[in-house]
């Protein structure tokens, strides 16, 4: 199980698509300087997004990035699988185990699967509408910013 910068980028920009959900595309360059990401990796992260179906871009003067899908249809497992792969216990997952020879004799294996469950439960309930609806929270309104 390996989770990157790209999954905690992915999920903010989608966290981002989220908030404005409906009212068009959202450029990547305004994403990336509310959210703090850099703008090249934003760029390879909505490549991965894009290929996965969870966002579409728009070119032009007002395009951007939207979110193909309801943001209380996407889960945070959604985003990181789609940039990451499949999400498994990568200390001992099955090919590894037959790579260094503990497959099946490896007390450690059940700890490995068992935390890799629990964070793909936690992934899978959790859904970017959850997510933005926190975030707007925290924004707070125009006017509590001024």
């Amino acid at each position: 199980m390996r989770l990157t910068a790209k999954s905690e980028y992915g999920v903010l920009a989608a966290i981002d698509l989220a908030v404005s959900f409906g009212g068009g595309p959202v450029s990547a360059r305004e994403i990336a300087e509310r959210r703090r990401i850099p703008p090249r990796f934003l760029e390879q992260v909505f490549v991965s997004l894009r290929r996965a179906g969870i966002v579409s871009a728009q070119r032009g003067a007002r395009g951007g990035f939207s979110l193909n899908r309801d943001p209380d249809d996407i889960t945070v497992l959604d985003i990181v699988e789609a940039l990451e792969g499949p999400l498994s216990a990568s200390v001992c997952d099955s090919e590894r185990g037959e790579v260094c020879g503990q497959a099946g004799a490896c007390a450690a294996a059940p700890v490995w699967s068992k935390a890799t469950q629990a964070l793909r439960d936690v992934f899978a309930s959790t859904t970017i509408g959850e997510l933005a609806g926190a975030q707007v929270v925290l924004d707070g309104s125009p006017a509590d910013r001024a």
